[in-house]
């Protein structure tokens, strides 16, 4: 019986490795879970037509958006897993769980990660009125004025609260959110001086840096911006362990042949990390990135812990 079990497995293995040496021998969707424009679309567009190119099989860009990305997520989930839907998944991804206890699928289990693309940093960034010049200072003042200092916000899981928030999770001060619809308008009014504290994507605050109009103490990521390479990260600026970037990767639905996934990580690697795909992240603000699919996996589930955690404590300090 056991050898029996053997044979089974092992034609199963030489089965998907057979898939894959031929994959692909059909057009792919590559499912994109927001509407038309915007930094998703140009980037699923943009690794589509060279996986195109490489492949020789016509990668269809599908665009379904709504429900905050879950629609087109859904459909990616319930997908035949066999190579020829992709999702693009972003920093989104990790955040629904926390915000819908009624997903309808399983953000761990019904996918299969292939490898990140590209990711993107916020800085962290002051009116130049604020008496701060450094991270530390920065805490030493909130905490001195509990509630006092607030920070433009776009509500609910968008970056720039996630980014105070995580902030306010690891050092224990307490900010104000003040709330707009929009980058723009929260851009806007840090300028005015409605807002002491921002955490801005770095594209548009790096003007406004230059210029004066705005002091960035700090930049989100694990290692420091190729755009303002003398700026500190939060982290080495004195909170050990923040990190926030907008990511972008590329999964498959959950039991996608294992053969199949790594011959899709090796094309995604190579594209991304192609000059040209670089440069045209570069001009969006965005880095290169990649990684193995285990470790696309790994970093998935620990994005999703850890921004459970930071807005369950958000959560629970709202609740009278």
């Amino acid at each position: 019986m056991r050898n029996l079990i053997m044979l089974v497995l092992f034609a199963i293995a030489a089965n998907h490795t057979v898939i894959a040496q031929n994959y692909p021998l059909k057009p792919i969707r590559f499912i994109v879970p927001y509407p038309p424009g915007g930094p998703t679309d140009v980037i699923a567009r943009l690794v589509g037509q060279k996986l195109t190119e490489s492949s020789g099989q016509q990668v269809i860009i599908d665009n379904r958006g709504g429900g905050a990305s879950v629609v087109g997520t859904a459909l990616a989930a319930k997908a035949p897993a066999d190579g020829y839907t992709m999702l693009l998944g972003t920093f989104g991804f990790a955040i629904t769980p926390a915000l819908h206890n009624d997903l309808p699928y399983d953000t761990i289990n019904d996918f299969s990660p292939v490898s990140l693309m590209a990711q993107g940093l916020l800085a962290l960034v002051v009116h130049p009125t604020v008496p701060v010049k450094s991270v530390k200072e920065l805490i030493a003042l909130a905490r001195s004025k509990p509630d006092q200092l607030n920070y433009s916000s776009t509500g609910g899981g968008s970056s720039s609260s996630l980014g105070a928030l995580l902030f306010q999770s690891i050092t224990g001060v307490q900010m104000t959110g003040i709330e707009y619809k929009g980058a723009g308008p929260g851009l806007a009014a840090l300028l005015a001086g409605e807002v002491n504290v921002a955490f801005f994507s770095i594209v548009p605050a790096i003007p406004f840096i230059k210029s004066g109009k705005l002091r960035v103490l700090g930049v989100s990521s694990a290692r420091r911006a190729l755009s303002l390479p003398d700026v500190p990260t939060i982290a080495e600026a004195g909170v050990p362990g923040y990190e926030l970037t907008q990511w972008y990767g590329v999964l498959l639905p959950g039991r996608t042949p294992p053969a199949v996934v790594a011959k899709l990580n090796s094309e995604i690697v190579r594209i991304v990390q192609s000059p040209n795909v670089k440069d045209t992240f570069a001009s969006l603000g965005l880095e290169s990135a990649s990684n193995t699919s285990a470790d696309f996996s790994k970093y998935i589930a620990t994005e999703v812990s850890k921004w459970s955690k930071v807005l369950k404590e958000s959560a629970s300090k709202r609740t009278p």
